[in-house]
This record gives structure tokens, C-alpha cells and sequence, in this order.
């Protein structure tokens, strides 16, 4: 699978070793940085993720900031991106179950380095469910 990860400094340090287990894997993994932790600007880092998943160059997407919440935000405002803030395995899960998540984005500062990888696993390889969720998913967008 095609994978592309980003985020900001405070997401750096997880992100290498997200992009390590997804490679060892098999998964093809395209780095949009940061590549050093240095202060960046998340948006920076974030709407190249979301285009390359929006133009069908990348399958997936997985965004690191401290809370999560900005690089959620940032995504989510490209009309082909659906992508879930998530906490636990179980969150991972669902997003793409039940709201077909191309994105997940964590938070690097309230999860350890252990629950990120294990969120990661669980969002690549859980499917869209369909059915009922398609027509809840098909009301996202706004045009």
C-alpha cells in the first residue's frame, strides 16, 4: 500500500519509527516531513499529504502533531479527505469501518510510541465497511 505521513515537530520522532514498521511490512511510505524537529508550521507539511491522497499518488495518510487537532483540522478541509483524530486502537478501527478515514492523524504528545504503531496497524489494514455508512459518508462533503 501507498502511504504518506507528515506533520509537525512535535509528531518528528514518532514519525520515523511509524515510517520504519509501515517499510518493514511491505508498505510504500512517502515522507512530506518534517524532516528535522525544529519548529515548522503543521499546514506546511499537511496539505501536501492531503493532495497526494486527493490525486490518487498516495492510498492512505497518517498525520503526527502534539494534539492532533491542527493537522485534523487542516486535512479535513480538502473536500476528498476524511481524517479521524484518534486516541485508542479501537478509534482507528472505526474511522475507517465506519467513516472510510484516508487519514488518521495522531496525537504524539497523549499517546505513547506503542499505541501509535498499533493505531497504524489497525487503520491499514481495517476496510470500509459500506452498506449504511456509504450514504452517511456520501453527506460529508459540502458540495
Amino acid at each position: 500500500m501507498k502511504i504518506a505521513i507528515g506533520g509537525d515537530h512535535a509528531g518528528f520522532e514518532y514519525k520515523r519509527d511509524i515510517i520504519s514498521h509501515l517499510q518493514k511490512l511491505g508498505h510504500e511510505v512517502e515522507d512530506f516531513g518534517p524532516n528535522t524537529a525544529d519548529s515548522v508550521d503543521y499546514p506546511d507539511h499537511v496539505h501536501p499529504v492531503a493532495d497526494s491522497i486527493e490525486g490518487g499518488k498516495n492510498e492512505l495518510g497518517i498525520l503526527i502533531c502534539g494534539s492532533a487537532n491542527g493537522v485534523a483540522m487542516t486535512a479535513n478541509k480538502h473536500q476528498g479527505i476524511r481524517a479521524g483524530l484518534c486516541w485508542e486502537v479501537e478509534v482507528a478501527e472505526l474511522i475507517r469501518q465506519h467513516n472510510d478515514a484516508n487519514i488518521i492523524c495522531l496525537p504524539a504528545r497523549f499517546v505513547s510510541l506503542d499505541k501509535a504503531l498499533a493505531m497504524v496497524d489497525k487503520f491499514v489494514t481495517t476496510e470500509f465497511e459500506g452498506g449504511r455508512h456509504q450514504t452517511r459518508v456520501d453527506k460529508i462533503r459540502c458540495v
